[in-house]
């Protein structure tokens, strides 16, 4: 009887060009699914100044739930280290004029800023309401809005921003604002994915390429910006912001000189005045698992 030898096929070794397009088809899997989670960002509309500050009580969880349920396209907020080195969301220095409490945000733990109610001055049915922290705020977002964080401090506070911006995969979405250009660059170092935001003051002489390549937005003030300029800032890449008093009359110029995001207080009033324009309020996207590590930093 003759017997023969069964052929197992041969298996193929992995190749580097092969292990590469591997990584690269997972790259894009991952890429893919975070970007259907996050929806498109807005190219224009408002951006809610500390969140409603209008209604609710400012820089705190209340406000910025409310401008999220209103549909605004970006939310502002403001950043102070503690004297434990903890982001907390406040605007002021001191805590004398939003909390029942007096004395600077510097000179506080965070465990001294959190037993402070930060609501009542506002309205008593927001008695008990907290500073929350950066993280905090952070995890309330949807990922499909743009979040304006405003730095009130040095390289310290900007790199604990973004490294908490990146840890919570906030990257493609928040961008630090500060006038302290050293603490950006610090930032950027840190984490080289982190956006950023330059403030131009408009009564002071300005050109497009002091920004242009230094940054992903610019935000006026002082003035309404010419439309040239904004022009040229926009067809560099450059999204445009604004600060100033805000009507809807003012709200429709803004939009004809091609700024895209002007910072309202009344965020229920100005979102049915851009309604009138054309732009439909947000429907948040919320985060779901990421299916990717968070980041080590």
């Amino acid at each position: 009887m003759m017997f023969t030898q069964s052929v197992m096929p041969r298996r193929r070794r992995a190749t580097p060009r092969s292990i590469g397009l591997g990584i690269l088809v997972l790259f894009v899997f991952f890429t893919t699914e975070l970007l259907a989670q996050s929806g498109p960002l807005p190219e224009k509309g408002i951006c809610a100044h500390r969140g409603a500050n209008r209604s609710h009580p400012e820089n705190t969880l209340p406000a910025f739930r409310e401008a999220i349920r209103l549909g605004a396209q970006m939310i502002e907020f403001d950043v102070y280290l503690s004297r434990d080195k903890q982001a907390v969301v406040i605007h002021d220095p001191t805590v004398d004029r939003t909390t029942d409490g007096t004395g600077r945000v510097s000179e506080k733990t965070l465990s001294e800023l959190k037993r402070l109610d930060a609501g009542s001055w506002k309205d008593k049915r927001f008695r008990g309401t907290r500073i929350p922290t950066l993280a905090e705020v952070l995890q309330i977002m949807p990922n499909n809005i743009w979040l304006n964080v405003h730095l009130k401090g040095d390289a310290t506070l900007a790199v604990l921003s973004a490294r908490e911006i990146a840890r919570q995969h906030r990257t493609h979405q928040a961008f630090l604002a500060c006038r302290d250009l050293e603490a950006l660059k610090a930032a950027k170092r840190a984490v080289p994915t982190i956006m950023t935001c330059h403030f131009i003051n408009l009564k002071r002489p300005w050109k497009p390429d002091e920004v242009i390549g230094k940054c992903q937005f610019v935000q006026f003030g002082n003035g309404r910006p010419p439309a040239d300029l904004v022009r040229s800032l926009r067809a560099a890449g450059i999204r445009t912001n604004y600060y100033g008093p805000i009507t809807p009359e003012i709200l429709a110029d803004l939009y004809a000189r091609r700024v895209q995001f002007p910072l309202v207080d009344d965020v229920q009033g100005m979102t049915k005045a851009v309604r009138k324009l054309g732009i439909e309020p947000v429907k948040p996207v919320w985060p779901g698992d990421p299916r990717v590590p968070p980041i080590e930093l």
